[in-house]
């Protein structure tokens, strides 16, 4: 099968070491403090992804963890960063509520236009990017008035997306972007009214099995070539190959005990820096 031809660019990534990562709290179904992390593990599974956008010639840079905010590696959660502006995240828990100073203080240093938001939502947790338009989740962590908040920061289009399953709390975890045209993701995450969406808008789109979407194959980062994906979502890999995609698995386990795989811990900088 020959690869997908769509020309890509050099991504600015945003990615946060797990030097302090921990599972000591429980705000989501994946989450269970008595089965305590590998903090070792964590972070040669977070070098190896590094090291895989980093070979497919992507650029990343990092932001200094803070001890007490084990979450943090999860930099996809701070905000919404389209054009060089820096929406914030408002974070629904207070255990995380710590990460936003420092993301912001990141941002203000790097020199994006920074938003404070009026809304709850968590970053691209809830917000997906595909081509002019901006795919929302609600249901656990992001409020409906957040929607209407960023289409008027960014003046795209958002359109509104019900999660269902508890499993699946952020959009990232149910759905990613392929390209500019195409998405991947689990029906089962969704309302059958977001579902009828979604089959009216990409009714080309690739169906993720039960299977896969709980290995976290949906939380993925595609540079519309490259797939980079948790391993062991072996269906979905191979209808990315199928399809001119090239699949990237990279084992993610030990941040997974925290609700967490590979687009978790990426921030897309878009339009900061982006290279043809």
């Amino acid at each position: 099968m020959e690869r997908s031809t769509i020309s890509t660019k050099t991504r600015r990534f945003l990615m946060c070491p797990p030097a302090h990562f921990a599972v000591v709290y429980a705000i989501n179904p994946w989450m269970h403090p008595e089965l305590p992390a590998d903090p070792d593990r964590a972070m040669a599974q977070w070098e190896a992804l590094r090291a895989a956008y980093e070979h497919a010639g992507h650029l990343v840079e990092t932001i200094t963890p803070k001890r007490g905010l084990p979450d943090m590696v999860f930099a996809a959660n701070s905000a919404l960063v389209i054009d060089g502006v820096a929406l914030l995240a408002r974070f629904r828990h207070s255990q995380r509520v710590g990460e936003e100073r420092p993301y912001e203080r990141w941002f203000r240093a790097r020199g994006l236009s920074v938003r404070r938001a009026e809304h709850r939502h968590e970053g691209e947790g809830d917000f997906v990017l595909t081509g002019d338009v901006i795919l929302g989740g609600i249901g656990f962590r992001t409020d409906v008035d957040a929607h209407r908040e960023v289409q008027r920061v960014f003046g795209r289009e958002v359109v509104t997306l019900e999660l269902i399953d508890p499993r699946f709390y952020h959009l990232d975890t149910a759905l990613f972007a392929l390209d500019d045209q195409q998405i991947v993701y689990f029906p089962d995450a969704f309302s059958e009214d977001s579902r009828a969406v979604l089959r009216r808008r990409y009714p080309d789109a690739i169906l993720v099995d039960e299977q896969d979407a709980t290995m976290f194959g949906c939380n993925a980062m595609s540079d519309g070539r490259h797939v980079f994906m948790p391993a062991g979502a072996d269906g979905l890999a191979a209808a990315l190959d199928a399809r001119g995609f090239e699949p990237i698995p990279v084992d993610m386990s030990e941040l997974r005990k925290a609700g967490g795989s590979v687009k978790c811990c990426t921030l897309d900088l878009r339009g900061i820096g982006d290279e043809q």
